[in-house]
C-alpha cells in the first residue's frame, strides 16, 4: 500500500517530470549506457505497447499505461546524479 501512495504522489508531481527528462538525457553525469537503456526502454513500449489491460475499456485500459510510465520516471530519479534530483526536487 505504501509503494501505490508513493507512485500516485510521484504521478501528481508528472508535470514536473518533462524538464527533469530533459537535463537528464543532457546531463554529462549520467552515464551514456544508462541514457541508452532508457532510451531504448522508451521507444520499445511506445513501438510495442504490451496492454495488461485493453485500451478498448477505456479507464481500467489508461491504468497500466500510467503505471508503466510512472514506474519507468521513478526508475530514472533513482538512477539520476543528486544535483540533479536537489534542482528537480526529488527527493
Amino acid at each position: 500500500m505504501k509503494r501505490l501512495l508513493k507512485r500516485l504522489r510521484f504521478l501528481l508531481k508528472f508535470h514536473k517530470s518533462i524538464p527533469f527528462v530533459v537535463d537528464f538525457f543532457r546531463s554529462p553525469q549520467v552515464k551514456g549506457t544508462t541514457k541508452l537503456l532508457y532510451v531504448v526502454l522508451i521507444a520499445s513500449y511506445i513501438a510495442l505497447p504490451f496492454d495488461l489491460i485493453p485500451d478498448f475499456l477505456y479507464m481500467f485500459g489508461i491504468v497500466d499505461d500510467i503505471t508503466i510510465a510512472a514506474f519507468l520516471l521513478q526508475q530514472m530519479v533513482k538512477n539520476a546524479p543528486e544535483s540533479l534530483k536537489e534542482k528537480h526536487d526529488f527527493k
